[in-house]
């Protein structure tokens, strides 16, 4: 801070022994001055940022009730511009909504707050319609995996409304329904498909009302990633023997969808090449939570100039390790995106593992008939056998050279735990993270943490830093930040011990 210099003199008899010196009482007053000038600043810019708010509130107002006036009843002032602009754009930071929870019926009705959200076309996530023209990639199957309990986030996702349907930013779109938008530019809903349980189907539905009936795939029971996404290979093959398809997991969070979309397009044309491609994210800390890419030689595609070899994959490592890698600058998160021709994928499944490669692939012979369809699921399915793609194809190729990774700059979470969700969420210093309405929340000297006021009750803090409360109509969680990814071990033991109800 800068202080305004005065040419006034000092009072006469108050010089100090050096002739330069001015007096400290002198020097006080000045400092004192410029202070009360600052605060006089700060406040007028609060003030203007104040009023900048309700324009933008007015603003936005405006312009949804234009587009609602308009006769048409969807967001794009009556131009739907193809398929799969029917699902709302993001909602505005301005316009939060006050609760993670997009389908209500499926949780305690107390969880669900009341209120109105509409989508804002000054979403800071707004897909624009001319991208489709540009982005779409011919040949190019997207194939989302819905599945999972998310049970380091219990009790605010349960198995039967998990995690990738929430609302975990209160921009007015869930997990998936970010995943859809994200991913749209790419396929159209043409060639989208979600692969998803029996209890989610409804929900997902209604969330994604663009996503047509016959690329909802609905396996019986969870057997894992290699089951579910070989399900959808094996379908899709069917239809298009030349299909590139892309699986991408629906409770992931991305930031730079520009950066994110380009990867993709350098995954797909290596994996025209006939490779096992993943995306290997840049790590931003030594993470113990992920496994990791090493990174072996470029592999010289020309339109795919950052895309490498895979030298191998490693499972979660300690934290020494994992900063060991990092310190390498050869390592990278798995972040389980993969990318290849459908027919590539179950070559590779038939050589690893031949027989859930038999068993998938009966099924998707008769995919088409559904009394055959559900026989064939009935028969096959439950003996399947349940293990990650991962294992049962990544790991195995990578050592014969036969996957690739494009290394990408875009941000991504998993979302794994609460402490994960908190570095999400915007809080003012020193206070914790709300998901939910923050009226509900009062704090005093407290610092990080995060609170989920799911119940509609009042939360009060006094003096405690860094803590986890989740609290909903029929359950509430204190924990640690410091300790969220052990909240699964909780969830067992409300298993074990008959609770399982509230899971």
């Amino acid at each position: 801070m800068s202080f305004p210099y005065s040419s006034a003199a000092p009072p006469a008899g108050q010089v100090s022994s050096s002739d330069n010196a001015l007096p400290v009482e002198y020097m006080f007053s000045q400092i004192m001055s410029a202070v009360q000038k600052s605060q006089a600043e700060i406040s007028d810019l609060r003030q203007e940022c104040a009023d900048l708010r309700l324009a933008n509130t007015s603003l936005e107002r405006q312009i949804r009730e234009g587009f609602h006036q308009n006769g048409n009843g969807n967001y794009y002032a009556g131009s739907r511009m193809g398929s799969g602009f029917v699902t709302p754009m993001p909602g505005s930071p301005q316009l939060r909504a006050k609760s993670p929870f997009l389908s209500p019926h499926s949780i305690p009705s107390l969880a669900a707050a009341p209120t109105s959200h509409f989508a804002s076309p000054l979403g800071d996530n707004a897909v624009m319609p001319f991208q489709l023209g540009v982005r779409d990639i011919p040949g190019f199957y997207v194939v989302i995996p819905a599945g999972g309990a998310g049970t380091r986030l219990w009790p605010l996702s349960r198995e039967e409304h998990p995690k990738f349907l929430l609302d975990l930013t209160l921009k007015g779109r869930s997990l998936i329904q970010a995943t859809w938008d994200r991913l749209l530019p790419l396929s159209s809903p043409l060639r989208t498909t979600v692969v998803a349980g029996p209890g989610h189907v409804k929900s997902i539905r209604e969330q994604l009302p663009d996503l047509l009936p016959h690329n909802l795939i609905c396996e019986p029971g969870p057997k894992d990633s290699m089951a579910a996404i070989g399900l959808a290979a094996a379908v899709l093959a069917k239809r298009d023997p030349n299909a590139v398809i892309g699986s991408f997991a629906a409770d992931h969070m991305i930031s730079g969808d520009d950066a994110f979309l380009s990867a993709v397009a350098e995954a797909v044309e290596v994996a025209k090449k006939d490779y096992l491609v993943t995306i290997g994210i840049a790590p931003s800390h030594p993470s113990t939570g992920f496994g990791y890419i090493r990174l072996g030689n470029k592999l010289g595609v020309k339109e795919a100039p950052n895309a490498r070899l895979v030298s191998s994959f490693k499972e979660k490592p300690d934290a020494r390790t994992a900063a060991a890698y990092i310190g390498t600058g050869n390592y990278r998160w798995n972040a389980g995106m993969f990318v290849t021709k459908a027919t590539v994928l179950l070559d590779l499944l038939k050589d690893y593992k031949p027989e859930l490669h038999d068993g998938l692939q009966k099924i998707a012979a008769v995919w088409h008939d559904e009394a055959l369809r559900q026989t064939a699921l009935n028969e096959i399915w439950p003996e399947l056998e349940k293990i990650p793609i991962d294992n049962a194809v990544a790991e195995p190729a990578a050592a014969e050279g036969k996957v690739a990774v494009v290394p990408a700059t875009f941000g991504w979470d998993d979302v794994g735990d609460f402490s994960s969700l908190a570095d999400l969420l915007p809080a003012e210093s020193n206070q914790p993270r709300v998901l939910g309405d923050s009226s509900l929340v009062l704090t005093e000297q407290v610092a990080g943490g995060i609170v989920v006021p799911g119940s509609g009750r009042l939360i009060t803090c006094l003096g405690v830093d860094d803590l986890v409360i989740v609290d909903m109509p029929d359950t509430l969680l204190v924990t640690t930040r410091a300790r969220s990814q052990e909240v699964k071990r909780l969830v067992k033991k409300c298993r074990d011990v008959g609770w399982k109800q509230l899971l």
